[in-house]
């Protein structure tokens, strides 16, 4: 089964409608796991089989709705969807202000010179042109969804200006009609060409917010290079970025950005990495240091080997990441797809029936009190700010995280993370550096080879990943043990290793793997209490069931820990840490970052099983953790978070990803939640509150009580005016990060 997953972009959506139609025909299709459309973005998440199916299929099936999905990866990219949205934008703002020019001077005879000669033919010429030009596409878009029976934003739209247009036209050639039946034959020109005015006016000014809202994924795909200088056959070359192998070596000058992700080879410098960790401070680096394509070298020259090109670089996994956390629906959003689905027939429903209410019960002119309010509640209806509520804050929300350095999964995430009660904590690589060092190796047996035990040693850590092992071997990597033939190797997650070499049985790990295989150690009391109480790890070295050494590692706090564990208490969030270490480390350990609860000594397994503890309590907890043996603590946690140096399982289990692996990034994290979702729920309490006051009152609710007509025109402008506000509400996100 072939699992893919990409996102496209679509054209001729313009409302919350069209989103939902677009999603519900690609969710429709066989071999479519997943579809996911965020408006906002005009954009759309597909997950799907393509063994079953085709982007060929995905483009039919939209177009047969009467939009356009962007299947050509040319067309997707940065640069191009950068010109189209230029574009898109440069004609919304064209069509604005040459119907507000139309607008004008037909708004002035309608509302102050209406008796001038031939003042409904001057009203008539001036709005064919701006209803049959700059409004065409209201109409067009509302007969495509017609021929599929569906109806949108559009469809109220071109059903309210379509018959005030007709109304007045029917009234313009034909007066003597009405005149007859002893009826005024009024016009509405200039409530059907303000109305178009308006709308255009407002999608231009909600595509400029909207566009506001993808800054930061637009930072990310700007911040990719085009080009890299590479050796090949001993030549100097520059060549485009797609074309750079696994391999290349890559000369990297002062002041040139990264292209891609690799590993330097000769030279050093200082790399300016901002723009992904959010960490204005340059990290140096030497050989064999690990770095990320678009980042800046800021002082020396290097030479890097390619080791990830093309979508396997970080910045595209983080591109690819922020698309798709912003393409998800929150929890929240569910309640306004479902109301959007059946928006357009139900306001069409109660216009039709207030239209009938005052045909047969209003007063007098019955047909003009009749008209004027099927217009109007066509026309004030909107059920774009419902569309735009969540979506648009989500993008600025999730894409400040990117800018920060703080990768978010998915919006339900991003919902669950400010319901965080209780913070659970990994030691090594989280609170500490995950840099382990050796400090001392005590020997506890005098009789025995002491290098050839070592060389031992070093053969079988080198075969281990675990960082532990990494220290010993960097500590022992003067001694030569090329030949050492080690075999019966087993890692035992969250105790050590064992491993035979020329009939020699090994054990190397901590207190628990001893204890699994019956070796005391009480005779060696003394060592054991001395560097247990102490902020060291204790790896114990047994030969043939004989303890011979005992190697002590110390892997110093972060910097920014303790000052990230005080900010977590400050928002009454409580953090405890799990270790797999001894008592006496996780003691000193949490002693000096100032965590009340601790538990030490701690396998995988029990990891989760605290996880679930917490939970069966009622507590809603956060795991942040980077090891492999963290995922599925990770996995069960309310809310996974990864530190971003963590391995890929770790990150794939996590909901955020810390790319910097800063623990301060936590509370950045949980306050980013709070301010998204608090924003979102302003945004939909608005999008609601406007239809259900707008709509009784566009009815003509309050006339039995004041005498109050809501005009056609101020319909429009409430409408639009609805949409801007909740796009300029999710803007402000921007401002408090």
């Amino acid at each position: 089964m072939s699992s893919r997953k990409e996102t496209y972009q679509v054209e001729g959506m313009s409302c919350a409608v069209c989103a939902q139609s677009v999603e519900s025909i690609l969710s429709a299709l066989n071999g479519v796991t997943k579809a996911s459309v965020n408006y906002a973005s005009s954009s759309v998440f597909v997950e799907f089989n393509e063994d079953i199916v085709s982007e060929s299929d995905f483009e039919s099936s939209v177009n047969s709705i009467g939009y356009k999905i962007i299947i050509d990866k040319s067309e997707n990219s940065f640069e191009v969807v950068e010109k189209k949205e230029r574009k898109k934008l440069k004609t919304a703002k064209q069509k604005a202000l040459f119907s507000i020019l139309l607008a004008m001077p037909i708004f002035l005879i309608a509302m102050f010179f209406p008796k001038i000669p031939n003042a409904n033919w001057i009203m008539l010429v001036l709005t064919i042109p701006a209803i049959g030009w700059f409004g065409r596409d209201f109409f067009i878009i509302a007969y495509k969804q017609a021929k599929n029976l569906s109806t949108n934003m559009d469809t109220l739209v071109a059903l309210s200006t379509g018959t005030a247009f007709l109304f007045s036209s029917f009234n313009t050639f034909f007066p003597d009609f009405l005149i007859s039946k002893g009826i005024h034959p009024h016009v509405y020109f200039e409530a059907a060409v303000v109305i178009i005015a308006l709308i255009l006016l407002g999608r231009y000014l909600e595509e400029k917010a909207k566009s506001k809202t993808s800054d930061s994924i637009k930072k990310l795909m700007g911040l990719q290079v085009k080009t890299a200088q590479v050796f090949r056959n001993n030549i100097e070359i520059v060549i485009p970025i797609d074309e750079v192998v696994l391999g290349d070596i890559i000369i990297i000058r002062p002041g040139e950005k990264i292209p891609v992700d690799g590993k330097i080879i000769e030279g050093h410098s200082s790399i300016d990495e901002s723009m992904i960790t959010g960490e204005p401070i340059p990290v140096n680096k030497i050989e064999n240091d690990y770095v990320i394509g678009a980042t800046v070298n800021k002082t020396g020259s290097f030479k890097m080997k390619a080791e990830k090109i093309g979508k396997n670089t970080m910045l595209s996994q983080i591109i690819e990441l922020v698309q798709a956390a912003q393409g998800s629906k929150a929890p929240a959003q569910k309640l306004a797809d479902k109301i959007a689905s059946i928006f357009v027939p139900v306001v069409i429903s109660i216009a039709i029936f207030s239209a009938l209410i005052w045909f047969f019960f209003g007063p007098d002119p019955k047909i003009t009190y009749s008209f004027v309010t099927l217009v109007t509640v066509l026309i004030i209806a909107c059920p774009c700010a419902l569309g735009l509520a969540t979506p648009t804050a989500l993008m600025v929300g999730i894409g400040k995280g990117a800018e920060n350095g703080i990768l978010i999964k998915n919006a339900e995430a991003l919902e669950n993370a400010q319901k965080i009660d209780i913070v659970v904590v990994d030691k090594t690589g989280t609170i500490t550096k995950g840099q382990p060092e050796v400090n001392e190796i005590v020997w506890l047996q005098s009789d025995v080879k002491k290098d050839q035990i070592l060389e031992d040693i070093l053969a079988i850590e080198k075969k281990s990943e675990h960082p532990l092992a990494s220290s010993i071997v960097k500590h022992l990597n003067y001694l030569s043990n090329s030949s050492l033939n080690v075999v019966m190797f087993n890692s035992q997650t969250g105790m050590g290793v064992s491993a035979t070499i020329y009939d020699n049985d090994y054990l190397i790990g901590n207190y628990q793997l001893l204890k699994e295989n019956n070796i005391n150690i009480e005779s060696e009391h003394q060592y054991f209490n001395q560097y247990g109480n102490t902020a060291q790890t204790q790896i114990f070295v047994a030969k043939n069931k004989i303890l011979v050494t005992l190697i002590t590692i110390t892997d110093k706090i972060k910097d920014s820990s303790v000052q990230a564990i005080r900010d977590l208490h400050k928002m009454n969030l409580k953090v405890h840490m799990l270790t797999g270490d001894n008592v006496g480390t996780a003691r000193e350990i949490a002693a000096q970052t100032g965590i009340d609860h601790f538990r030490s000594e701690v396998l995988p397994h029990e990891k989760l099983d605290y996880i679930k503890h917490l939970q069966a309590i009622g507590k809603k907890v956060a795991m942040v953790g980077d090891g492999i043996n963290d995922s599925p603590a990770l996995s069960q946690a309310d809310l996974g978070i990864a530190m971003g140096h963590g391995t890929d399982i770790a990150i794939e289990s996590a909901d955020i990803t810390l790319v910097k692996g800063d623990l301060g990034k936590i509370a950045t994290s949980i306050k980013l939640s709070k301010e998204t979702v608090k924003t979102i729920k302003q945004n939909l309490f608005w999008a609601f509150i406007y239809n259900i006051i707008a709509i009784p009152i566009a009815a003509g609710i309050l006339y039995p009580i004041n005498g109050f007509m809501l005009s056609p025109m101020i319909a429009g402008g409430a409408m639009a005016f609805s949409s801007i506000s909740v796009v300029l509400n999710s803007l402000r996100l921007k401002t408090k990060f």
